[in-house]
């Protein structure tokens, strides 16, 4: 067989029709170059996006901004795909009319969670009420939002331990969002001295103690408060600003907080307190020595 007489039989081949939509007759070459189509499609949109991405990086976008148009591009990169290859057929787009809307039926009643999830990820994106890089606390969890996608939220916990929270649930329930103004958070640190101790020194040292920290913020000023007369000490607090954005710079501030104090304390001779207990006893004791 000549090389002539193979094109031809493979020009047959490809030329069959395995198909007729719309009075329009799709044929296995037809096929065979869709795959080519969406190759080519997929990787001249992942080279743009990524080509935006490095220039909005260069230019120290916000992350949030960078990856809402990565979804943008996608979506449009997506719908010019499909099109591209129904205009290749010469299909016209109307003859997916009937068939695309009993689809959007069927998976409308079969997916109301996902459909929820995707419209919920791209509410997040939009309107930000949750960022990349923001502190939440989630029911019983806190952690940093690492990512935002179409169906669901990626967040490290506090403990290293990544959680998948479905962007609905991040809009439906209540979120306590850390920084979502400003990294500002506001902490506080109790102790309880013996009685007897000068609550005014004791005030004056508890403040040294504070504003010695570099995490401790100037403004709005630190505040020491007297705060009660427990049962077995003078109760005080400080309640002080630090810029943080996670839970572990909060801990680190108040425990610096609390290894100055007991320097401060041991240096004045004062006692932190402790539980005591008197007890009285009616009649006698008699201790038996065995």
């Amino acid at each position: 067989m000549t090389i002539e007489q193979t094109i031809e039989q493979a020009k047959v081949i490809l030329s069959h029709i395995v198909i007729t939509i719309s009075e329009q007759p799709i044929t296995i070459g037809d096929i065979l170059f869709i795959p080519i189509i969406i190759f080519m499609g997929i990787l001249l949109t992942k080279w743009l996006i990524k080509l935006i991405s490095s220039r909005l990086t260069t230019k120290k976008t916000d992350p949030n901004i960078i990856h809402l148009v990565e979804r943008v591009l996608y979506v449009i990169a997506i719908t010019i795909i499909i099109i591209s290859i129904l205009d290749f057929m010469n299909v016209p787009i109307a003859a997916f009319a009937f068939l695309s809307g009993a689809i959007a039926i069927g998976f409308g009643f079969g997916a109301q969670n996902i459909i929820n999830n995707f419209i919920s990820g791209w509410i997040l994106m939009w309107e930000r009420p949750i960022r990349i890089g923001d502190f939440l606390e989630i029911e019983d969890s806190k952690g940093l939002v690492e990512e935002i996608n179409t169906r669901s939220t990626r967040i490290k916990r506090v403990d290293g331990v990544h959680l998948l929270i479905p962007n609905s649930k991040l809009l439906e329930n209540t979120v306590v969002n850390w920084t979502l103004v400003d990294q500002f958070v506001r902490c506080s640190v109790k102790v309880g001295v013996a009685y007897g101790s000068p609550a005014k020194k004791v005030a004056e040292l508890i403040m040294q103690a504070t504003t010695e920290q570099a995490e401790a913020l100037t403004e709005p000023k630190p505040l020491v408060t007297f705060d009660d007369f427990g049962d077995n000490a003078l109760m005080f607090e400080v309640t002080f600003w630090v810029n943080s954005r996670v839970e572990s710079g909060l801990r680190i501030a108040k425990s610096n907080v609390r290894f100055r104090l007991e320097e401060l304390f041991e240096q004045e001779n004062i006692v932190v307190a402790y539980p005591q207990r008197d007890i009285h006893l009616d009649g006698s004791l008699k201790i038996i020595n065995s």
